[in-house]
């Protein structure tokens, strides 16, 4: 099968147009496809597909083989791929997810894509959408205990569940430690992604993330989007805020209207062809 490798800021995802004659079952070949020593190497599969509702479909596999409602940096990747290819002409396109329709858009300079800018929709705030047991309300600096220690967490629904840890020094974050332990805690039913989250100042923060079911990533796009929305509900940031991450920075804007907005880049790596 032809594939094509893109990334997010180093987040990165293997690009397949599904074939449904085929018949390929991705997530049991997601493990040696992304596997970056036996296969291409990388942090997700992106399928692109046909949508009765949008223009296009995407399909998020993670790299364990489990399927993600979305993703962040994702989106970017594959509304770039569907233009390019032609399977969408137009500069803001729809985009069918397990999380509902994304709304992205491109954006050009002379000719060429140089970021994508994509409406996330609105955070879902209620611990219930998480899902996370517990009451109905918000999870805003909630204490929970981990392995002896104490960690002060807030959680929320942007499209996939992510929690959040606010630090000190995001060098010293326990990304690969804490984050697996606090990933499949009993409190989320279908596992949290978790982000460490540096605050810079008012506008800036630095976010580390350990994604369900991929591990830890170079970036995360929607936990970028639950981190600035986290740092202003707790009062540590405004709501427009630049996120840096390992290998760059995207914007995040929690607008007025209630919706969260996300630009970033989109690059294309290499394509090829793969046994599966």
């Amino acid at each position: 099968m032809r594939f094509t490798k893109m990334h997010g800021l180093g987040n990165d995802f293997i690009i397949f147009e599904k074939n449904p004659d085929i018949g390929t079952d991705f997530s049991k070949s997601a493990k040696y496809i992304c596997d970056r020593h036996q296969g291409i190497g990388a942090d997700g599969i992106l399928l692109v597909e046909n949508s009765q509702m949008a223009d296009v479909k995407m399909r998020v596999i993670n790299a364990d083989g489990s399927e993600a409602e979305m993703c962040g940096n994702g989106i970017r990747c594959f509304a770039k791929y569907v233009y390019e290819r032609g399977f969408v002409r137009k500069e803001t396109l729809t985009v069918e997810t397990l999380a509902g329709i994304i709304e992205p858009t491109l954006l050009k300079k002379d000719g060429r894509i140089e970021g994508v800018r994509v409406n996330m929709g609105k955070p879902k705030l209620n611990r219930l959408d998480i899902p996370m047991s517990g009451s109905f309300d918000m999870v805003i600096n909630e204490k929970i205990e981990v392995d002896g220690g104490v960690y002060f967490i807030s959680s929320l629904l942007m499209g996939v569940p992510h929690t959040m840890i606010f630090v000190e020094d995001i060098n010293l974050a326990p990304v690969t430690t804490l984050g697996p332990i606090i990933e499949k805690h009993p409190l989320f039913p279908r596992k949290t992604n978790v982000n460490f989250v540096e605050v810079v100042n008012d506008s800036e923060i630095k976010v580390r993330t350990w994604e369900r079911g991929a591990g830890a990533t170079l970036a995360c796009g929607t936990g970028s989007c639950a981190s600035v929305v986290a740092s202003h509900l707790t009062g540590k940031t405004k709501r427009f805020v630049k996120v840096h991450l390992a290998l760059g920075s995207m914007d995040i804007d929690w607008s007025g209207d209630g919706m969260v907005y996300m630009t970033g880049p989109a690059v294309f790596v290499f394509e090829g062809d793969i046994d599966i």
